[in-house]
């Protein structure tokens, strides 16, 4: 499987740059790194930032946000948000692997979809741990390994149609011993499903591919997003069902 190279992500977001078309990162991110913690006036980095849209909130909330990403177009989808929306970031074009950074500068580092397109997590998240201040909090949020998406997904890789080179999958158990084996204690864990739903996410795709545009989201029925809550609730706290979750999220601490 070849591996994730930067010139797929140039073109990845040098063609989405019209963001109202690319679905926004859940709100699961934000809620639960702010039930840990007040970002008011505290440093934030994301890392691997894509639209940014992350940080973004966080700045909108009084947080120091910086976001590093090493491909331009990425940065110029950033500036171009943050600038319509008045949003005090720092843009920093940078290695992942080599941040350019202090030991000890932030008071969070946080990526969502980023650790599944490495070979390499581990190193990933030490050069994470090594910018992260005493204290301080690492959030990981990235696909789950048993679901539906990762099958499909990797029947996309085997031939050759999937946009980017190597990805993989974690597993909850697999996230909490990384983080437990670069010596963070686990604060928090959560997962969230696709909104909207994958399938409709494929069925959007297929119909564009055919010149049929789709609404971003369907039309919502009322009792069925209460529903869908009020089990996401229940489910949450049953390691069990939590593999029905399509992306999965921990929070360590330093």
């Amino acid at each position: 499987m070849p591996v994730s190279e930067k010139s797929h992500w140039e073109k990845f977001w040098a063609r989405e740059r019209n963001i109202k078309e690319v679905y926004p990162h859940s709100r699961c991110l934000i809620d639960n790194l702010t039930k840990i913690t007040d970002v008011t006036g505290k440093k934030v980095l994301e890392v691997g930032a894509g639209s940014g849209r992350d940080s973004i909130k966080i700045s909108s909330m009084g947080g120091n946000g910086y976001v590093v990403d090493y491909t331009s177009s990425s940065l110029q989808t950033i500036r171009e948000i943050s600038g319509s929306e008045k949003a005090d970031l720092t843009l920093i074009k940078g290695d992942a692997f080599k941040l350019p950074f202090k030991d000890e500068s932030f008071d969070v580092v946080f990526h969502q979809g980023l650790l599944e397109h490495f070979r390499n997590p581990e190193d990933l998240l030490k050069e994470n741990i090594r910018v992260l201040k005493k204290g301080g909090l690492l959030l990981v949020d990235v696909p789950q390994k048993y679901h539906f998406y990762t099958v499909v997904k990797h029947v996309l890789m085997l031939f050759g149609k999937w946009f980017a080179g190597w990805e993989t999958e974690f597993t909850l158990r697999q996230l909490e011993n990384m983080l437990k084996k670069e010596e963070l204690s686990i604060v928090a864990v959560y997962g969230d499903w696709l909104n909207p739903s994958f399938l409709y996410r494929m069925t959007r795709e297929a119909f564009y591919k055919i010149g049929i545009k789709l609404p971003l989201y369907p039309p919502g029925i009322g009792f069925l997003k209460a529903l869908r809550l009020k089990i996401k609730k229940s489910v949450i706290n049953n390691r069990t069902l939590f593999y029905t979750f399509v992306n999965i999220g921990i929070i360590g601490k330093k």
